[in-house]
């Protein structure tokens, strides 16, 4: 095993988009500030492969994204048990109450933005395979910054979204960059002795930092991540695995804008899919995002509305980051989603 370890700086490339502070973004605004980068460094392409057409997800070829579908690939995220989700609602509960109580209603309603350090970890075979580039790190930074801001775009001739896109108070500052050779941490999945290892060697700082670990784990996985609540019982395992195709610029299309690192991270900020649940009252605990019952591949349109129940209204929530769409069609996070964020990341993680 070989590890090199360096802070990011000078040795980035030249051509790599500046990361902003906290201080830049309050001075010239976020969206100013954004669009002072220039174009992005990997363009948002033409849609991915057809619905019938192959693809490829890291080492494993696919004949078709329903191919893909029935593997169960993509995220491998645990959800937590139903027990534990009841924990959670009520702790979040408790936290608003107390935090409006404490603050005031509408202090409450506006917390400020928050810059979250974030240490990636590139793991690739002895022989050097799966390396990225930190020109691809840095335009994965950027794609999260732009997502977490509502600043990101629709597809060519995709619809508008029924829900507001909302502004979230995260961004992202790369704080640390380190490569490692090793065949059996490369392969890694979830929940393996493999990851435990890789985790308690690499990660690095505390319950508000996030470790995004670089790597190609197979079986057509595209990421997973852990939530808030699991760190105070398991900090070494806390944070984001995602396939290195998946970064911009990488081969996995139609997952290879970068939208495969903003879901995962939507999980480590406390958000659950948006069919959890399916066609029901709890569905993913946000009350802006539409009920629905399946995910969903590809880009829109179509525009499904898979809970038709006068109980749930609203056509399904395709664009949304925390649903299956291409990484094309995905735009969104809604302000329900944002104050969920809000909520159990200073409740598990003091951001």
């Amino acid at each position: 095993m070989r590890t090199h370890r360096r802070r990011p700086g000078s040795g980035r490339r030249a051509a790599a988009a500046p990361l902003l502070t906290l201080a830049a973004l309050c001075a010239v605004g976020i969206a100013g500030a954004f669009a002072a980068q220039g174009p992005p460094l990997f363009p948002r392409p033409v849609p991915g492969p057809p619905e019938n057409g192959p693809l490829v997800i890291g080492d494993m070829p696919f004949p078709s994204k329903a191919a893909f579908l029935a593997s169960g690939g993509r995220c491998a995220t645990l959800m937590p048990s139903a027990n534990e989700m009841g924990r959670i609602e009520r702790r979040l509960k408790e936290f608003r109450a107390k935090r409006a109580s404490d603050l005031g209603v509408q202090a409450a309603a506006a917390p400020s933005l928050v810059t979250i350090p974030v240490y990636v970890h590139v793991v690739t075979t002895s022989s050097g395979v799966g390396n990225v580039t930190d020109q691809q790190i840095a335009a994965q930074i950027d794609v999260m910054n732009k997502a977490y801001a509502g600043l990101d775009a629709k597809a060519p001739g995709q619809p508008e979204s029924a829900q507001t896109t909302a502004s979230t108070r995260y961004r992202f500052s790369l704080a640390g960059i380190d490569r490692t050779a090793n065949n059996a941490w490369y392969t890694a999945g979830p929940n393996t002795t493999a990851e435990r290892q890789m985790k308690a060697m690499l990660r690095r700082g505390g319950a508000g930092d996030l470790n995004v670990y670089i790597s190609s784990p197979g079986g057509g996985l595209l990421g997973w991540a852990t939530f808030p609540s699991n760190y105070a019982s398991n900090p070494s395992n806390d944070g984001v695995v995602i396939l290195n195709a998946s970064l911009p610029g990488g081969s996995a299309s139609p997952y290879n804008l970068g939208d495969t690192a903003t879901h995962e991270v939507g999980h480590w900020l406390g958000l659950y899919h948006t069919f959890q649940g399916g066609c029901t009252s709890a569905n993913d605990a946000v009350t802006d995002t539409p009920a629905e019952r399946s995910a969903y591949y590809g880009t829109p349109p179509p525009n499904p509305d898979t809970c038709k129940s006068k109980a749930y209204v609203g056509r399904d929530p395709v664009e949304n980051f925390m649903d299956y769409t291409d990484d094309i069609g995905m735009f969104q996070f809604t302000a329900g989603q944002a104050s969920r964020m809000d909520g159990l990341s200073q409740t598990y993680r003091g951001l």
